[in-house]
This record gives C-alpha cells, sequence and structure tokens, in this order.
C-alpha cells in the first residue's frame, strides 16, 4: 500500500460533483485553537463511551503508516473528528455573533435561535460563549443591585434578586442539556453499532479471496461490500484511522488478488484516477481562494473523498498525484496558519482598545465633581464607553476573562461611588420635599383670601422659594407641583377677577383712546397757527375726558404723544411755546393717582438737564476768556457766542418745565 492514497476524507463520488458547483461554505471558529481542539467540544458528563472490547478491530496487526507532514495532519486529525460525529462539521458553518456586544436580551433570542433552527450536537460553543457572557452580565446587575440594596439600609443576607429573563434563560439551558444527553446517548448506541459493521465488512472482505467462484460475482460482491462500507456510519474518533487503514490494507489486497482479472482492476484504477485528478484540480482551485476558512473545511471532504471514497489508481500514478494534492494541500494549510497569525494581531489590538477603555473608565470614577449635573455627564460618558468595549472586537481566549473582570471591577468602583452619591442626594431630596409641602400648606391656606395687599407679596415670594429649594424624588415631582401651581392659579385668578371688575371703566377707556387715536390721522390743519392750537387743545382735552386706562396699556398714551409732536411739528410758531403745550400734556399723564413714582422720576430727569446746561453754560464763558482781545467776528468766537445763546433759551425752558412740575405736587 502506498501513503499517497491513505489520506483521510471523503463523502462519495456525488459529492465531488456537489464540490465543483459549491461556491460558499463558512468556517468561523470561535478561538484560533477551535479546529485543533475540536474534539475537547463533547461535554464530559455527556460524551460517550466505547467499550475497548467492544472496538477490537480484527486479529490482524495494525496497518502503520510513516508520519504524515504538519498539512495533512491538520486534515487528518479534523475528519478524525468528524468520523465520530458525522453533523461535527455543521459547527463551522455557524455565523459567528460578537456575543459580548449583546445585551441580555438579546443574548436569550439567540440562544432560542439555536436550539430551535440549528442541530444540537453542533452547537456547543456559541451556547457555551452566550452562558458565559449572560453570567456575567447578570451578575454585575446582581451586584449593583445588591450595592442598591445595601444603600438603602438593607440587610445583605436578606437580599434576594432574580429577574424573568433569568427564568427564560435557565429554562432553555436546562432544555439544551436534557437535548445534548438524549442525543449522545443514541450517539453511543449508534457508534458501536457502526463499528461492528464496519469490522465486518472488512471480514468479508478478507473472505473474498478464499470464496470459490466466478470472479465477476466476486468483483461484484466487492463492490456491494465498498458500498456499503460508505454508508456504514459514524465510528468513535480513536478507531477511525486503524478501521480506515485495515480495510485500506485488504482493498489492496484484494486489487492484487484481481490480478487474475487485470481487465477489472484496469477499469478500476482508471476510474479512481480519473475522480483523484478531479479532485486534485478542485484543490489547486481552493488553493487561490482567500477565503481560508471555507476552503479548509472543502478540503476535509475532498480529503475524506480521496481516503474513503475512492481505492487506489495504477503504481506509476501514485507519486505524481499524491504530490500534487499534497501541495495544494499545503498552500491552503499555509494561508490558514497566516489568517490565524493576522488574526492573533487584531485580537492584540482589540485587547490595547479595551484597556485603554478600562482606563478611560477608571479616571472617570476618580474625578471628584459631585454635582447632579457633573454626574450625570460621568454616567452618560460610562454608558458610552461601555458601548465602545463591547463593540471592540474580541481578544485572545486566554486573557478574555481576565479582561472582563478587570472590566467588570472598574465599572463596579463607579457605581459605587454614583451610589453613595445619590444616595446622599435623595435625602436631600426629602428634605426638599418637604420643604415644598410647607409651602404648599401656605398656598392652600391663603388661596381664598381677599386680603390682596397683604397675600399677593406672600403669595409671589413662596413662588420665588420653590424655584430655589431644589430638587425633590421623582415620584413626588409632578404630583406636589401640580398641587401647588393650583393653589397659586387660584389665588391669582381670584386677583386678576377682581381687578377686571376694578378696572372694567379703564379697560373702556383704552377701547375709545384706540378709536381716538385713529381719528388723529385724519385732522388736516389750517396753517392758521392759533386756530390749529386750539384744535390740537381741544383733542388734548377730547383725549383727557377719555380718562386713565390699566397700567399695562400705558403704551397708548406714548402713542398719543407720537401723533401729537407730528401735528406741533406742522405749526409755524415759536418752538418754545409749542415745546411748552407738549410738556403740559405729558404732565397729565405723568399724573396718577396713588403713584407719584413717575412725577418723581421726571423731576429728577429736568433737575438734571437742568445742571448739565449750567455746567455746559458755564465751560463754554470759560472757553471765551481764551479770547479777551479776539474780535467779535471771530468765527470760533461768535459759534461760542451762539452755542451759549441756545443753551440759556434751552435752560429756560427747562427752568419753566420744573416750575410746572413743582406745582404738580
Amino acid at each position: 500500500m502506498s501513503e499517497k492514497d491513505n489520506l483521510q476524507n471523503a463523502d462519495g463520488n456525488e459529492k465531488l460533483n456537489t464540490l465543483e458547483l459549491q461556491e460558499e461554505i463558512v468556517d468561523k471558529p470561535t478561538t484560533e485553537n477551535e479546529t485543533n481542539d475540536a474534539s475537547k467540544e463533547i461535554a464530559d458528563d455527556v460524551k460517550p463511551e466505547i467499550k475497548k472490547e467492544d472496538t477490537e478491530a480484527s486479529t490482524e496487526p495494525e496497518f502503520i503508516e510513516k508520519k504524515a507532514d504538519s498539512h495533512v495532519e491538520a486534515i487528518e486529525e479534523s475528519n478524525a473528528e468528524d468520523a465520530e460525529d458525522e453533523s461535527n462539521s455543521q459547527r463551522h458553518t455557524l455565523e459567528e455573533k460578537d456575543y459580548h456586544a449583546m445585551s441580555m436580551d438579546e443574548l436569550v433570542v439567540e440562544f432560542d435561535k439555536l436550539i430551535k433552527y440549528q442541530k444540537v450536537q453542533t452547537i456547543k460553543s456559541p451556547v457555551e460563549e452566550i452562558k458565559t457572557e449572560f453570567n456575567s452580565k447578570f451578575n454585575e446587575l446582581l451586584e449593583q443591585k445588591k450595592e442598591e440594596f445595601v444603600h438603602d439600609g438593607g440587610n445583605e443576607i436578606d437580599f434576594y434578586f432574580t429577574t424573568p429573563l433569568k427564568k427564560d434563560f435557565n429554562f432553555l439551558y436546562k432544555d439544551y442539556k436534557n437535548s445534548l444527553r438524549s442525543y449522545y446517548k443514541n450517539l453511543e448506541s449508534d457508534l458501536k453499532s457502526n463499528l461492528e459493521i464496519r469490522l465486518r465488512i472488512i471480514e468479508d472482505i478478507k473472505g473474498l479471496i478464499n470464496v470459490e467462484e466466478n470472479i465477476n460475482t466476486t468483483y461484484k460482491h466487492f463492490k456491494e461490500l465498498q458500498e456499503e462500507w460508505r454508508n456504514a456510519g459514524a465510528i468513535p474518533r480513536d478507531k477511525y484511522n486503524n478501521a480506515w487503514n485495515t480495510y485500506h490494507h485488504h482493498v489492496e489486497i484484494f486489487y492484487d488478488f484481481l490480478h487474475l482479472n487485470r481487465d477489472l482492476r484496469d477499469m478500476d484504477f482508471k476510474h479512481n484516477l480519473d475522480k483523484k485528478l478531479k479532485i486534485i484540480e478542485r484543490a489547486e482551485e481552493l488553493a487561490k481562494d482567500n477565503n481560508t476558512n471555507r476552503t479548509f473545511r472543502e478540503l476535509q471532504v475532498l480529503h475524506k473523498m480521496w481516503k474513503e471514497d475512492l481505492g487506489p489508481v495504477a503504481k506509476e500514478h501514485r507519486e505524481d498525484i499524491w504530490e500534487r494534492f499534497s501541495n495544494a494541500t499545503k498552500t491552503i494549510h499555509d494561508k490558514r496558519q497566516a489568517y490565524y497569525a493576522d488574526l492573533d494581531k487584531a485580537y492584540e489590538n482589540n485587547l490595547v482598545r479595551k484597556e485603554e477603555i478600562i482606563d478611560e473608565i477608571s479616571k472617570i470614577a476618580e474625578d471628584q465633581e459631585n454635582s447632579h449635573q457633573s454626574w450625570q455627564k460621568k454616567i452618560k460618558a460610562i454608558e458610552a464607553l461601555r458601548t465602545d468595549f463591547f463593540n471592540a472586537g474580541k481578544v485572545s481566549i486566554k486573557v478574555n476573562e481576565a479582561t472582563w473582570s478587570k472590566f467588570k471591577m472598574v465599572v463596579r468602583v463607579f457605581n459605587k461611588k454614583k451610589n453613595a452619591f445619590y444616595k446622599g442626594l435623595k435625602k436631600d431630596q426629602y428634605d426638599n420635599l418637604q420643604k415644598k409641602l410647607d409651602l404648599i400648606k401656605i398656598a392652600d391656606d391663603n388661596k381664598d383670601s381677599s386680603d390682596f395687599e397683604t397675600v399677593t407679596p406672600l403669595m409671589k415670594k413662596i413662588q420665588n422659594d420653590w424655584k430655589k429649594i431644589g430638587h425633590v424624588p421623582r415620584k413626588d415631582s409632578d404630583k406636589i407641583w401640580r398641587k401647588f401651581k393650583s393653589a397659586c392659579n387660584h389665588y391669582f385668578d381670584k386677583l386678576h377677577s377682581e381687578k377686571n371688575a376694578a378696572n372694567k371703566e379703564q379697560i373702556e377707556a383704552f377701547d375709545k383712546k384706540v378709536v381716538f387715536l385713529d381719528t388723529l390721522k385724519t385732522i388736516e390743519l389750517t396753517g392758521k397757527p392759533k386756530s390749529d392750537i386750539e384744535t390740537i387743545k381741544a383733542k388734548i382735552n377730547d383725549w383727557k375726558t377719555i380718562g386713565h386706562v390699566p397700567h399695562n396699556k400705558r403704551y397708548i398714551e406714548g402713542k398719543f404723544n407720537k401723533a401729537l409732536d407730528g401735528l406741533f411739528n406742522k405749526l409755524e410758531m415759536d418752538k418754545a411755546e409749542v415745546e411748552m403745550i407738549k410738556f403740559e400734556n405729558k404732565l397729565e399723564n405723568l399724573s396718577q393717582p396713588n403713584d407719584r413714582r413717575l412725577l418723581d422720576n421726571e423731576h429728577n430727569f429736568i433737575r438734571k438737564k437742568i445742571d448739565e446746561l449750567k455746567g455746559e453754560i458755564n465751560q463754554l464763558e470759560n472757553n471765551l476768556q481764551f479770547f479777551k482781545n479776539a474780535s467779535e467776528d471771530n468765527p470760533f468766537v461768535k459759534d461760542v457766542l451762539n452755542n451759549i445763546g441756545k443753551h440759556k433759551d434751552n435752560l429756560t425752558i427747562w427752568v419753566e418745565k420744573l416750575k410746572k412740575v413743582k406745582g404738580m405736587y
């Protein structure tokens, strides 16, 4: 027998045709060691056991091969695993997901999908990853709830916390474990039965050379045994190579026996050569493909076909075709090794980023600012960093647990400080609540009062006090605000109602003045000063006769004065006289019952204006002292004298205005 025909893996001639058309085989191991360690993925508590006495191959000496190259060993190792569990390879077609970045709700949904839509024996790796992530997140939540419970005065021994989500997860995991046990219990029986069938087939092939019958009949029987071998089913992985080598050994012996009928043997050799050349061509195509995981899984199938489904070829071709197949295998294997090397680098980069995030969280936790606003900013920053941590990608399995623990520790430190702050803040909020309840009582006690002069300032004060008190517990905030607002609104609605009744005449006066103001726009002066002044004075008297308007409507007086200014500006008469007429009208508006503030303000304004004019006149007269010998025709002197004259005229007017104001007191 030749080593070149001893490669592992195959699924029959029909599978080769399928592979020629197949475009996508997904292989995404969860770690870089998944393929090599795949045999460890069967849970110890459900792993099938095959007794040694049940799996003895035969009394023939065990078939021994030369040591294969590493790239072939990787294929053989994976196919030996698949030999025990024929659905094992389906694990590598599952879509890889970043469970670390998922919430507990999302993890439960993913777990449920795996159980419903995938074979239970193929999902061990993602299930364990989901379990690890879910428990880590739940334990973190549990710690937070415990801290809050203790901070609120609870005894740690009395603490208990669970969620419906946790119960759902536990139910799913129990269902998964039961299904897995049931599967491996059935598999154990099947493995034992299939091994017995294969050992019997080997014995039947051994016996063919001793049968005295027509060679064609013997050859047909041999082909039937080969087909039965292909369909015999999975056997224990530790018996796979020995069983196959023994089988292949006796197949070659049978072919040597066929030298009596060279035509039959040559026909088989040619058939096997054609199929193996197709396998080589497909392997060489795969060697050019950069999807390393997919090509490796398909290469496994090609090796299995080469080893299990096809027999030997003529000796003159064995070296050449094996060399070609081995070279293509090595190319794919080397690419795969490089892929995992790059994956290690990516894991290292992800680890660096996660360490940076942990440091950032630690710095935020050390921040000494203790206002509600600063804590809200820190909480948002931590949430963003948590999201960044979960989205940073995977790290090496060797450091994953340590990194996760470090992350949880710094988050826990932050949460402890946050809870301590808000525990103190909660006490302040209850103090604030009591203060606001006291204000509500004051508002309720006075909301029906008719002593407006006394109560109105009080109600305004407690409204200002309310704004200064600060936050109260959120559950009480809206409720107490509604009570306080209702009491205040009740009082001020009553106050406004009383004022509206008292100011009814003023409101009516305002409405009349609005109409009257429109009529001023239609007045046309005659051009005769005396007649026009009488007309304007008559309009002023009519305006005054209408009466006062509400305080918040006094702006209409300004509009009236502006309209009068327009009329006065059209008069051709002494400006001083016009100015005094306008001022007298203004004084009427400034004089309000029970309110001297406007008149006082005008008095102070005029006094100030008089002082300013006197100062300017004095300054100009002092300036003239520098021009004692200058002629009055000097332009500068004339300008100063003109200014002094204008200022004295204005001073006369302002002094007269002051007399008018004093006369109003």
